[in-house]
């Protein structure tokens, strides 16, 4: 499973020093990297996560975000890290949300 930890740490940190494109929901790289790779069935990764499987699908299909519980339960599982998975999971919500209309906000500060 090297290769798709390479891919998550990729994935996660966004970070070929170029701005992530789109990147995928944590969610599609479980089910379409992670599960086979693991070679089990969303139910039995749902039953041994402690989810339901109905609640693990919703992830799966990017309708329902990686939670932190599920993030240290795949660490637990020893599917990466918690933090790897947050990372994912917070990548593609800001890339999402700067993807859609937003009101126009003037600068008012400057923090670094």
């Amino acid at each position: 499973m090297t290769g798709l930890a390479s891919r998550l740490i990729l994935i996660a940190v966004g970070q070929t020093n170029m701005p992530m494109h789109n990147p995928p929901h944590p969610g599609e790289i479980l089910l379409e990297d992670v599960i086979p790779a693991l070679d089990i069935t969303i139910t039995e990764m749902a039953r041994r996560l402690g989810f339901a499987r109905e609640t693990f699908s919703r992830i799966l299909h990017g309708r329902a975000p990686v939670s932190p519980d599920l993030a240290v339960r795949l660490e637990r599982a020893g599917v990466s890290t918690g933090q790897l998975w947050l990372s994912m999971q917070s990548a593609y919500d800001l890339w999402q949300t700067e993807h859609r209309e937003q009101p126009v906000i003037e600068r008012f500060a400057r923090i670094d």
